[in-house]
Parts: structure tokens; C-alpha cells; sequence
């Protein structure tokens, strides 16, 4: 059974979200204290994160900075707010998705069981090593090392990372990329994928990767390598 942190300070709808989640077999979590936010997670050990922007004490997205720094746990921004900065924000602090109260709860179920099959479903059988542009990029431990050092990816980045790789020299769509990250491409938006796809090239240009992601305008991305 997954373990899901609901960090939500609405006491209806903490436990209207943790009858409904229940009811799908989730062992659903709530935070005591809201200055202990971490701490919490850190006990309950769970599988997936739902959290709020708005919170006693400190806002979600610090929460989400302490959990980052310590995990690739998925992590689902739920937040009446609705500046399309906020989406960007929680993207960039590393969520795995972001969805505006009021909600329909299909919808966020679909969001939930897309993300726990794409995290935990992860390992096919294959081999977790792979080469590529002079370095090595282990897909089981999410990170991709050469000679200049090595980056730690989230499980979004290193998904997106994996698919190009395989069609490495090859236009990958947006719509291919959709599908592939989230199931069903309604419920996500294509934002979302951009906001994705940018933090990768960022997180590549430390190592010096950067440009070896290539943004193929009006038909999607393609990983580089050159042919010997």
C-alpha cells in the first residue's frame, strides 16, 4: 500500500481527501505540526507528497525546498492559487505537478496513479547504465556523471532524459513526451513540459550537457550525439 502526506492545514478537506484516497487503498498521512512540517515527512517515509502553497508557519514551497534536499519523493502542488507563477515556482522547486483547487477528484487521482507507476514502475529489466555524450547516466539512481562532475536529477528530468536518450539524434514530439510523463496528456498542461525540459538543460549545463538538449521549435526535442 502507497503512504501518501497530505500537508494541508483545511481540516474538511484534509479529511474528505483522506476518506476518498482511502477508499482507493492509500494509506493517507496528515502533519500534526505545521512547524514540524519535515521532520513529519521524515517519520512517515511516504511514497508521494500533496501539499498546499499556503500553510501556517511557512509556505509550501519551503517545505518543498526541505524535501527536495533530501529526496526525489513525488510531490503534487495543490493551491487555490492561480498565478501562473506559483505553477512555475512549484515546478522549479522540482513538483512533479500542480493542481488548482477547486479540483475534480477523478482528475487527481488520475494525477496521483500516473506518478506512482511512472516512479515505481521505474525498473523494466534493463540495464540502469547508459552511455551517452561522453558520460554515464544511471537511470536507477537518477544521475549522470563525466568528467566535470556529477548532477542529480529529479525523477521528471531524468524520465525526459531516458526518452530523448533513446531516440537519441531524433526529433521527440511534445505530445510523445505528454503522453509518456503523464498517461494521459488532459490531465497536464504544456507548460508544465517546457518549465521540465528547461530545469533538465539547466541542471545538464553544470556537468556541461546543456546544449546537447536541443529545442526543435514547433516539433519537440532531441538529444545530440555525435555518430563515429
Amino acid at each position: 500500500m502507497f503512504k501518501i502526506l497530505l500537508i494541508e492545514d483545511d481540516e474538511t478537506l484534509f479529511k474528505e481527501l483522506r476518506d476518498r484516497l482511502s477508499q482507493w487503498s492509500y494509506d493517507v498521512y496528515g502533519v500534526k505540526h505545521f512547524d514540524e512540517v519535515f521532520q513529519e515527512y521524515i517519520e512517515i517515509s511516504p511514497d508521494l507528497v500533496i501539499i498546499d502553497i499556503q500553510l501556517p508557519k511557512f509556505d509550501g514551497f519551503h517545505w518543498c525546498r526541505m524535501i527536495r534536499s533530501h529526496s526525489n519523493v513525488p510531490i503534487i502542488f495543490l493551491s487555490s492559487r492561480d498565478h501562473p507563477m506559483d505553477m512555475v515556482m512549484s515546478m522549479q522547486l522540482g513538483a512533479d505537478d500542480f493542481v488548482q483547487k477547486p479540483f475534480h477528484f477523478d482528475v487527481l487521482i488520475a494525477k496521483i496513479q500516473a506518478i506512482l507507476r511512472r516512479v515505481y514502475s521505474y525498473s523494466t529489466g534493463e540495464t540502469s547504465l547508459k552511455s551517452w555524450c561522453g558520460a554515464t547516466v544511471d537511470f536507477s539512481n537518477n544521475t549522470v556523471s563525466n568528467e566535470r562532475g556529477t548532477i542529480e536529477l529529479t525523477k521528471n528530468e531524468m524520465f525526459i532524459l531516458k526518452i530523448l536518450i533513446a531516440k537519441k539524434n531524433q526529433i521527440v514530439s511534445r505530445n510523445d513526451l505528454i503522453k509518456s510523463l503523464w498517461d494521459d496528456e488532459r490531465f497536464i498542461s504544456d507548460n508544465t513540459l517546457t518549465v521540465n525540459v528547461n530545469r533538465l538543460r539547466k541542471s545538464l549545463d553544470e556537468i556541461g550537457l546543456g546544449k546537447s538538449i536541443e529545442t526543435k521549435v514547433g516539433q519537440g526535442y532531441m538529444a545530440k550525439e555525435e555518430r563515429h
